[in-house]
């Protein structure tokens, strides 16, 4: 596998319905085969492709996609399509390797499971940063409290009491003398 060929995997895999799944025309290209091919043969082993494995994207979906060009205009066909695409989750991408027996397929399994993982762990470390940047917000807004009563208190100690600022300071000459 090339190096490349990981950050081609990697961007083929896309967010539908909150689950990371790849499309059967992006797995077709990585398998090299056509989609008609990938689809006959999940079509043919149905009943090991359950939907938490495999599920077909609605005309929302599809549209969705469409606008943040993961599917081309011509909805990632070459010449277009009678049917929506399929989407396969990781575990239904784990099941092609049973279906697409080819030495050249299992491999590519390998490689998109590996980018799976990738994605994942990239997911908790994203999450893990989160968390500490609400965090470190946190304790800066709480500093931020701190440093402004300390910046309050230190202007009050300059400009002194109320009542000293308005008396005089030093001698003056418009009070009574005291009697002697």
């Amino acid at each position: 596998m090339e190096p490349n060929e990981n950050l081609s995997i990697d961007a083929r895999i896309c967010v539908v319905r909150g689950v990371s799944v790849m499309l059967d025309f992006h797995l077709a290209s990585l398998y090299g085969v056509t989609a008609g091919a990938l689809n006959q043969a999940v079509r043919r082993n149905r009943n090991r492709f359950p939907a938490d494995f495999l599920f077909q994207l609605t005309n929302q979906e599809v549209a969705r996609l469409k606008s943040q060009s993961v599917i081309s205009s011509l909805g990632g066909g070459h010449g277009g399509r009678r049917h929506r695409n399929w989407a396969f989750t990781e575990q239904g991408v784990a099941m092609l390797s049973s279906v697409l027996r080819s030495e050249a397929a299992v491999r590519m399994n390998i490689a998109i499971m590996r980018a799976f993982v990738r994605l994942r762990r990239a997911a908790i470390v994203s999450g893990q940063v989160m968390a500490l940047v609400e965090d470190l917000s946190k304790r800066v807004d709480v500093h931020d409290a701190v440093i402004t009563d300390i910046v309050e208190s230190i202007r009050r100690m300059v400009e002194g009491p109320e009542d000293y600022r308005s008396r005089p300071i030093g001698f003056t000459a418009d009070i009574d003398p005291k009697p002697m």
